[in-house]
Order: structure tokens, then C-alpha cells, then sequence
């Protein structure tokens, strides 16, 4: 069966941003392109490495020598996106993901694939395949410039950070409710 891959290659908006209050935010990757938005679920964790390795890659860009490209060193004020999520229809709920460079068309190439739950035998449990189940698989592919990944980066940094504050003594994060403290004992 083909995958259904959502492409955007010159994408209008490219955010991290979430849903819900601290401790109960779901993260979503947005993408939209005139009208065509779509919006993938992803651990707050997911979103923090991706914007890490971002960062890294356009680093190492820099300090590439002969590099041709001209890559910034910041974020460009011009690309920065603070408005909230636009009209969230989850397309999928991230499972793994890549993160490379295009250098033909100078822009960052993100991939996302949906999780997946289904037996390594592909059946179900009386041991019959689900034919009737079957969903079509599929992909988001988003490539952005070096300015706008650079301001993408910058910006899921900060919806990240904007999380719960971690405790100082467990490193755990700390509910609006409270916190108790589970430090080894020594």
C-alpha cells in the first residue's frame, strides 16, 4: 500500500505549540501551506530534540569551510512566529522521526512517521490478519529555509521551556498541586 505523504516545501508556517495547561499540554508540530494545515502529535521530548538538532545542524553549517550557504547565526527577527496553534485536527500522533539537509535547495528536510501499535506478526490476537483495520500509512515531510528553521528552533525552545518548573533537588518537574521530593537516600 503507497504511503500518503503530506509535502510541504515551501510551507507559509512551520510552529511547535501546544494544548492544555503545564502537566497536561499535548505538543503538536503545525504546518501549513495556503489552506492546507496539518498538525502531528508529539512528546514534549520530541520536540526539544528536534529543535536541538536544528540548532546543530545549522552550527555546523556556519563553521563548514567553503560553506556557499548563507546561514544565520540567530534568529531572524522577521521570521519569528509567537501566535497561538491554528484550528488543531490531529493527523497523527509522532512515533519516529529524521532531520537532515538538503543543500540542492538550501532548507532543512524534517520527517515524521506515525506511531506504531500493531503485532510484530501484523494479526490480531486469534491470530487472523485485520484487513478491515487497515490504515493507510503515511508521513509528514516539511522543508524549511535556514531562517525560518532557525526561528522554528528558537520558538519550540520556548514553548518547551514554558512547561512546569523542575525541582532543583530531583530534577522531576513540579505540579501546580504540589511536589514531594523522592531524592535517593545516601
Amino acid at each position: 500500500m503507497p504511503t500518503k505523504v503530506h509535502e510541504f516545501t515551501w510551507p507559509d508556517r512551520v510552529v511547535v505549540g501546544t494544548i492544555g495547561v503545564p502537566g497536561e499540554r499535548t505538543f503538536y508540530l503545525q504546518v501549513r501551506a495556503g489552506k492546507q494545515i496539518v498538525s502531528i502529535a508529539m512528546e514534549k521530548q520530541q520536540s526539544a530534540q528536534l529543535a536541538e538538532k536544528i540548532d546543530e545542524i545549522l552550527d555546523q553549517l556556519i563553521i563548514l569551510e567553503g560553506n556557499p550557504f548563507s546561514v544565520p547565526t540567530s534568529t531572524p527577527i522577521e521570521l519569528v512566529d509567537n501566535d497561538q496553534l491554528e484550528p488543531v485536527e490531529e493527523q497523527f500522533r509522532t512515533g519516529a522521526m529524521s532531520l537532515g539537509w538538503d543543500p540542492s535547495t538550501v532548507q532543512l528536510v524534517i520527517e515524521a512517521y506515525p506511531m506504531t501499535d500493531v503485532d510484530p506478526d501484523g494479526s490480531d490476537n486469534d491470530g487472523s490478519p485485520d484487513v478491515d483495520e487497515v490504515d493507510v500509512p503515511e508521513m509528514l515531510r516539511v522543508r524549511m529555509p535556514v531562517g525560518a528553521a532557525r526561528a522554528f528552533a528558537m520558538r519550540t525552545r520556548e514553548v518547551v521551556g514554558a512547561g512546569r518548573p523542575t525541582c532543583p533537588l530531583c530534577g522531576y518537574p513540579v505540579d501546580v498541586g504540589g511536589h514531594t521530593c523522592t531524592l535517593p537516600e545516601a
